[in-house]
């Protein structure tokens, strides 16, 4: 039997994906961990935790590279939850173009005067605004939730222009032919109505819409942030949509700097909370985790390479999470080798500074070879699935 542990609650349609084989535990005795948004940055992490998988895109709440040197695998689930926020940046997009909540506010706040549907054709222009059709949008980052947004827009008439330079094969076969390739994100910023990012936070895209690149932007122009908090300087954003240089912030990230702001719409982080997203979210987590566990395969890892050697079958499957340097395979074969164990297929994949071996046997095994493997220079981590 496998344990695991949920930090968060879980959507019981994920839950319901594990087999018989799998029980909820408590996390000293779990090998698998589900977490949404508990932070786990200081968690204590035994021993006996070998997968983490987070329902969701983000991992900033999960201590990645200490799971790494303890041989932990983390997953998530990138793209499972792409739809619900695509439906929301699209959302933002309106809601920013057509005063949509001022004239709802209105609405509410003159609720009791009886002549209030002769007001509102007098006020209603008040709330006007313009369509986004034919208006040009610049799609920062081209993974699984840019590029839905960025063929949706297209499909509503909009011209749009996506740059990333780091676009994955799976992403570009998946845009649309309808948008244009920007060289860099300055040419988005000098000429786009609208600016949507869409990439992970790490250190090299922290503040990206800074006070320089906003000053790149058209007078008018539209910011929106559904991707992370931290790729925005929110400072710069304040001065320029009072000074007037920008028309509308959308951010799903409320805080202190930009709660109540004029002219900046503040969503209380909504871009995933859909029953859908949440559903899609945890199957998927518990896919993957299940297949590590039972197979030793890895998929949308964020610390370790993606490794696929299928279902184990009969053999016995040896895994081994190891730093990427030479001679390590040598080192496992020859170890089997004392026992004239037999492999019937292996891989190896690396990923930076870490790597993965897979290696399963088909003969017998004669004695506990394991302590070996472990004393190996450079092993994190070694399972034996039989």
């Amino acid at each position: 039997m496998y344990k695991y542990n949920c930090l968060n609650p879980i959507s019981e349609m994920g839950l319901s994906s594990f087999s018989d084989h799998y029980v909820p535990s408590d996390i000293t005795h779990a090998e698998a961990v589900l977490v949404r948004s508990a932070d786990m940055k200081e968690m204590e992490l035994g021993e006996n935790i070998k997968v983490i998988a987070r329902a969701g895109a983000g991992v900033n709440n999960i201590p990645v590279q200490r799971c790494t040197e303890q041989g932990i695998v983390v997953f998530n689930t990138p793209g499972a939850n792409a739809n619900g926020v695509k439906e929301l940046v699209i959302a933002g997009m309106l809601l920013a173009s057509r005063d949509i909540v001022g004239g709802i506010n209105w609405v509410q706040e003159n609720e009791e005067d009886g002549d209030i549907a002769r007001l509102a054709e007098k006020q209603k222009k008040a709330f006007a605004g313009c369509e986004i059709q034919g208006k040009k949008l610049g799609v920062i980052g081209l993974g699984a939730i840019g590029v839905l947004v960025a063929n949706a827009a297209a499909q509503l008439g909009m011209e749009v222009y996506g740059y990333d330079p780091y676009v994955s094969v799976d992403s570009a076969w998946r845009l649309s032919k309808e948008v244009h390739h920007a060289r860099t994100a300055d040419e988005l910023y000098l000429g786009c109505d609208y600016i949507t990012i869409h990439v992970p936070a790490m250190e090299s895209t922290k503040g990206m819409i800074s006070k320089e690149a906003i000053g790149l932007m058209k007078k008018g122009v539209v910011v929106l942030n559904f991707a992370r908090e931290s790729l925005v300087d929110e400072e710069a954003i304040v001065d320029a949509l009072l000074s007037g240089h920008v028309k509308r912030y959308v951010t799903d990230f409320p805080n202190q700097t930009i709660a109540g702001v004029k002219h900046a719409i503040v969503i209380p982080h909504l871009g995933a909370s859909t029953g859908e997203s949440e559903d899609n979210c945890a199957q998927m987590a518990v896919r993957q985790l299940m297949d590590y566990l039972e197979n030793g395969n890895i998929q949308n890892s964020v610390n370790y390479p993606d490794c696929f050697m299928g279902c184990r079958g009969e053999h016995t499957r040896i895994t081994i999470l190891h730093r990427n340097i030479p001679n390590m395979i040598g080192q496992f074969t020859a170890v089997l080798a004392k026992d004239n164990m037999n492999i019937a297929d292996m891989t190896n994949k690396s990923r930076g500074e870490y790597a993965y071996t897979m290696i399963d046997i088909d003969s017998k095994m004669l004695r506990n070879f394991e302590e070996d493997i472990k004393k190996i220079d450079g092993v994190l981590r070694i399972r034996v699935i039989e």
